[in-house]
């Protein structure tokens, strides 16, 4: 007589361009038990994020959910692999390569973004829509979304940190930190491109202080450029510069005034905060992980 059948365990990791946040469960239902590591040089991380996983294994699958760019196309030999990132150091970094070696078993990888979406859209804010987009705003910005199920990929995943907005009057001496497009969303509106233009973060200016309607009208323009593309049910929107508080109310003031009542999407109900709040990225890597599984049963 068989025994009961063993409960999947799977490894989680989030790997951000400030930290690594790695993680542990058995299933969306139970506990996480998580670790952070500072993202340094590609060889110290890895090394660090193999180590802690590997207390935790064996592993039925593990979900990977990156900072990009990267390269998706299972087809590619360069398929888990960082690409041309800004980040110094770490472009043409392979991470879902160690993970497969170290621990023999199925990896699911893909941004961090896209999987927050496909995790937002499944279990948390976009539950019940055909379509949702989540943005994150910090170190860097990115988006993902998912529509009727499917997480948007073409060519390769969406960069719409890098889309275009249209500079405030006030911002016109601001030249934007992205080192490819200089003053797209990312270098108009991330963490560090607060900090460059203010010499603090969000969080530290006064609530009166211009810069918190400055930031939020750049976010505005980007939720109704998503919405005009295809129109989404809910844009969640996280990452450590929306902890700001009354942010994403003014982004929503805001957005709702640029609509101009056209949209079908009103802004107090598309635009919110991420059901998972800090974690979505994680959960995401959740829902990579058990793809990751199920196709490989298949």
């Amino acid at each position: 007589m068989s025994g009961p059948a063993a409960v999947p365990r799977f490894g989680l990791v989030e790997a951000g361009g400030t930290k690594f946040v790695l993680g542990v469960t058995s299933g969306l239902d139970q506990p996480i038990v998580t670790e952070q590591i500072a993202t340094t040089t590609p060889d110290q991380t890895i090394a660090a994020m193999l180590d802690w996983l590997g207390q935790h294994g064996p592993f039925a699958a593990i979900g990977l959910a990156s900072f990009g760019p990267a390269e998706l196309d299972p087809a590619s030999p360069h398929w888990g692999h960082i690409l041309a990132t800004p980040k110094p150091g770490w472009a043409q970094t392979d991470l879902a390569g160690p993970l497969a070696a170290r621990f023999g078993c199925p990896v699911g990888f893909d941004t961090d973004v896209n999987a927050a979406a496909l995790a937002e859209w499944r279990w948390g804010a976009g539950q019940g829509q055909r379509a949702m987009a989540y943005l994150t705003i910090g170190t860097g910005i990115g988006g993902g979304a998912v529509i009727d199920g499917q997480v948007l990929r073409g060519l390769s995943h969406p960069e719409m940190g890098h889309m275009r907005i249209a500079l405030h009057p006030d911002d016109a001496g601001f030249a934007g930190t992205c080192p490819f497009h200089g003053p797209c969303l990312e270098g108009l509106a991330s963490g560090p491109a607060i900090i460059a233009r203010f010499g603090c973060p969000l969080t530290d200016l006064p609530p009166d202080h211009p810069g918190h309607d400055l930031i939020a009208g750049y976010l505005a323009q980007a939720a109704i450029n998503l919405q005009a593309l295809f129109e989404p049910g809910r844009i969640a929107l996280g990452g450590g510069v929306m902890q700001t508080p009354g942010l994403l109310a003014r982004v929503v003031a805001q957005a709702g005034a640029l609509g101009g009542g056209y949209l079908r999407g009103q802004a107090e109900t598309v635009l919110c905060a991420p059901g998972f709040g800090t974690r979505s990225g994680l959960y995401g890597a959740l829902a990579l992980a058990q793809g990751a599984l199920a196709a490989n049963a298949g």
